[in-house]
């Protein structure tokens, strides 16, 4: 196609405007994998499509996908940076979320876009659901690969409401019934400091802040702080209306230590001294036959993939857990959250 002068006006260069193609024709879809519908992958036809202008121009259809399969990857598309990538999180998945209450060491980038998980990288992170240790919790998250590590490091999924399915009807119903008791001791030099997690200096801030939330907290010697809080086990889906497994009994719980620190953590802390622990929501133990079994079918029902420079994907926070294998080699991954979920939303 050539741009020709009209008449004898003279030429006058246009501004660039973006190639209108059917959808079809522009990105095809696909499930990742022939394993199962997750997560579903969006790939441009031609080069140089942006990520932002085009979730822009199609935001019904990526909400739409990114809840019927339950999580959804773009991948082979321009994304200009971390800003970008907030921009398609938020045409997703509404309101951005700060990570408020967290669980894990993270650094804010810019934004409402934190780092990873900073574990360090020879450690494996369990599946679960973000924030689902919380009453409240984001609806969608939305992960930016950055660099991507040239060994491991990759983001499996698993399917939460397939995990809900074959976990045996007993521990189940135990579960619901119950809910889960998470307790958590801040600071010690081994987990967060409530300072970080509340993200305050301020003891009356934290005290409100648990109060809304209906957490218990008791204040301990040298400026110490445990929490406590009864969350679900289970939930129900907003828009679907499908049940999945959404807890973090297993992760939380002592037993996912390795026995060497288990025993070390025991031993200095004691049961009611250690930086977290899980129960049933009555304060009973939690068999760890159960969580043994939980973890067995999180590893069965886990998908796969590496990641690629550039990749996008945005997970149904409450229909899909996440993990992360180790790695070697540089890797940058940032997370972002929108969306408030949860009791009283």
């Amino acid at each position: 196609m050539s741009i020709r002068e009209s008449g004898s006006a003279p030429f006058r260069p246009r501004r660039r405007t973006a190639v209108s193609l059917a959808p079809e024709t522009l990105v095809s879809a696909r499930p990742l994998s022939a394993d199962g519908p997750t997560p579903l992958l969006f790939t441009p036809a031609v080069d140089g499509v942006n990520a932002l202008s085009w979730v822009e121009a199609h935001r019904d259809q990526v909400r739409e996908q990114t809840v019927r399969h339950k999580a959804v990857l773009l991948r082979g598309f321009t994304v200009g940076d971390v800003a970008e990538f907030e921009q398609v999180v938020r045409l997703v998945g509404g309101d951005m979320l700060e990570y408020a209450y967290g669980s894990t060491p993270r650094s804010h980038v810019a934004g409402n876009v934190y780092t990873s998980t900073e574990y360090p990288a020879a450690q494996e992170i369990p599946q679960h659901n973000e924030m689902a240790y919380s009453r409240s919790w984001p609806l969608k998250l939305g992960f930016y690969s950055v660099r991507a590590a040239p060994e491991g490091g990759q983001t499996p999924l698993a399917d939460s409401t397939r995990v809900f399915d074959r976990i045996p009807a007993a521990i189940r119903d135990r579960f619901t019934e119950h809910g889960v008791l998470y307790v958590r001791n801040y600071g010690q030099g081994l987990d967060l400091p409530w300072q970080d997690v509340f993200r305050t200096e301020e003891r009356a801030e934290v005290e409100e802040f648990c109060r809304r939330a209906g957490i218990e907290y008791d204040w301990l010697a040298d400026d110490g702080l445990r929490t406590r809080q009864v969350c679900q086990a289970v939930v129900t889906h907003p828009e679907t209306g499908e049940t999945a497994w959404f807890n973090q009994a297993h992760l939380f719980h002592v037993s996912a230590q390795a026995p060497e620190i288990r025993e070390t953590l025991l031993a200095t802390f004691g049961e009611h001294g250690l930086p977290r622990n899980s129960y049933y929501g009555d304060g009973s133990p939690i068999d760890e036959a159960d969580l043994d079994e939980i973890r067995r079918v999180y590893r069965e029902e886990a998908i796969v993939f590496p990641w690629q420079g550039g990749d996008i994907a945005i997970l149904e926070n409450m229909l899909v857990s996440h993990g992360r294998m180790p790695y070697s080699g540089p890797r940058k991954l940032v997370v972002a959250m929108a969306g408030a979920g949860g009791q009283g939303q």
